[in-house]
């Protein structure tokens, strides 16, 4: 059966080898980046590797909430149903360290893509079998009020864990939100041999390819039917992961309440 499948942040690193793997098979890919030219270079690229013309893609910056607006109502234009969203965007490292008053990363690894899937959602339910994977990290931390209100001033990683987490429990409110969508968290994997780690930490433990063939089977494997509303660690098990806990804030009721409700007055705001 033909999927069709929405990558984000994947004119690189895992996101571009999850989307070669899937044209491979035939599947309908739609690719993202924030560079038209390099977006247009990959999506010739993927077209040549694959012998499948089914290839398109997106624009947007996801550090401009506007721009992921833009970005959602072309969705909307150009795809009737999407079967699979993966939520690979993401940043670390940055030359700018901030959005609307935002720790950069907040916006780019949790708001935008909590405003691309809430502004998509209609287009989702429309799948047989529809199915939305976030990307979370190893690197998770309680996400403080002062995060929320955009007074911190974390390190890097401070920054890039609270985002991940908000990610990782807002995944979880959306699964109990909408119980016809598989919605997962996954870990994809420390240290993948990626631009975004090496830039990072100087190093690496594992092939990018673990990370890639780890999406690929969450968003179209029959594996993985009907599972929704888990995090899933691709550090743990053999020879690949499995699903694991999250942090323990990802469980708790009352902060993923607090969390959704000020998600909702940061997105509204002017």
């Amino acid at each position: 059966m033909n999927k069709t499948i929405l990558i984000t942040g994947s004119t690189d690193g895992i996101g571009k080898l999850t989307a070669i793997k899937l044209a491979k098979d035939g599947y309908t890919i739609y690719v993202h980046g924030r560079n038209k030219e390099k977006l247009n270079a990959v999506v010739l690229e993927i077209k040549e590797l694959s012998n499948n013309e089914k290839i398109d893609g997106f624009v947007a910056d996801f550090s401009d909430l506007n721009d992921v607006q833009k970005m959602a109502a072309q969705i909307n234009d150009k795809i009737p149903k999407l079967d699979v969203l993966i939520n690979n965007a993401g940043i670390f490292k940055t030359s700018t360290s901030s959005s609307k008053g935002f720790d950069v990363r907040l916006v780019v690894n949790y708001l935008a893509p909590y405003v691309l899937t809430n502004k998509i959602l209609s287009i989702i339910k429309k799948s047989e079998t529809p199915r939305i994977i976030n990307l979370s990290s190893a690197a998770q931390s309680h996400v403080t009020d002062a995060t929320l209100a955009g007074l911190a001033m974390h390190t890097v990683s401070e920054a890039y864990a609270q985002s991940k987490l908000a990610l990782t429990m807002w995944s979880f409110d959306l699964a109990k939100q909408y119980h016809d969508i598989s919605v997962l968290a996954v870990n994809p994997g420390s240290l993948l041999n990626t631009r975004m780690a090496n830039e990072a930490y100087g190093q690496h433990w594992s092939p990018a390819t673990k990370g890639s063939d780890i999406l690929y089977e969450l968003a179209v494997s029959e594996e993985y039917n009907d599972i929704t509303g888990r995090y899933f660690d691709n550090d743990k098990g053999n020879p690949k992961g499995e699903f694991a806990k999250a942090h323990p804030d990802a469980y708790d009721d009352v902060l993923i309440s607090k969390l959704i409700e000020r998600t909702k007055q940061l997105i509204n705001q002017p």
